[in-house]
């Protein structure tokens, strides 16, 4: 039986530089970080202990993001800006803390309080932004849009919240589209997928996760 602890959510940024870290080796940079940090991490009962550290929803490789959540565990009630002043010092580069704050122990786990996400999506070479607005209007008046992932079918369709087209530049050709999707354990849309529903090539497209939506936001 796990002993108490200090329940804490930071919300850090994942930048350029470690945008091909993977979730695995991101979880074991933020170990690093505490450790250097000097922080009373709790840890996991059991045979192999390890520190209670929970990272929500994955980032797909190759994404950027401003809202990364993590949650983590004190042994000892720390004053919030001692932490962010000691993992400030510690931090990885690439990986810098936006927010930090106390949440409650027993709220359920962050994986199961998110649910949705929204990216920015710049496009490299797009094609005309009027064909684009087209594709989108086509894709979110559509009553499905069937898909598959690693051999399985589903419905893609439900899984996408809103989609919006934005032309920026002095001729109107930077193409950026924002999409808010489902980011609920089992449903997860991704962005990905959206653009190549849309007839579009995520490999020639710069991804960033904007926000992270959960249940309910608490009051420290």
């Amino acid at each position: 039986m796990e002993t108490t602890a200090y329940r804490y959510r930071l919300t850090f940024c994942k930048e350029e530089s470690v945008r091909f870290t993977s979730h695995l080796d991101l979880h074991r940079a933020w170990e690093r970080t505490f450790r250097r940090a000097g922080l009373p991490l709790a840890y996991r009962q059991g045979f192999n202990p390890r520190p209670r550290i929970n990272i929500g929803s994955a980032l797909p490789l190759g994404y950027t993001s401003s809202a990364e959540l993590l949650d983590f565990w004190l042994e000892e009630e720390v004053d919030t800006n001692t932490i962010a002043r000691a993992l400030t010092r510690a931090q990885a580069p690439g990986l810098p803390v936006r927010e930090l704050r106390r949440v409650e122990t027993k709220q359920p786990a962050l994986q199961t309080q998110i649910r949705f996400a929204g990216y920015f999506v710049r496009l490299d070479d797009p094609p005309p932004g009027l064909k684009i607005q087209k594709a989108a209007d086509t894709l979110m008046e559509a009553d499905s849009l069937p898909c598959e992932r690693r051999g399985k079918s589903y419905d893609l369709r439900p899984l996408i919240e809103t989609l919006l087209v934005k032309q920026d530049g002095e001729d109107g050709d930077a193409i950026q589209l924002e999409m808010t999707l489902s980011a609920r354990e089992g449903a997860t849309g991704r962005p990905g997928e959206v653009l190549r529903a849309m007839d579009l090539d995520p490999t020639c497209a710069h991804i960033q996760r904007t926000k992270l939506i959960i249940v309910q936001l608490e009051e420290n």
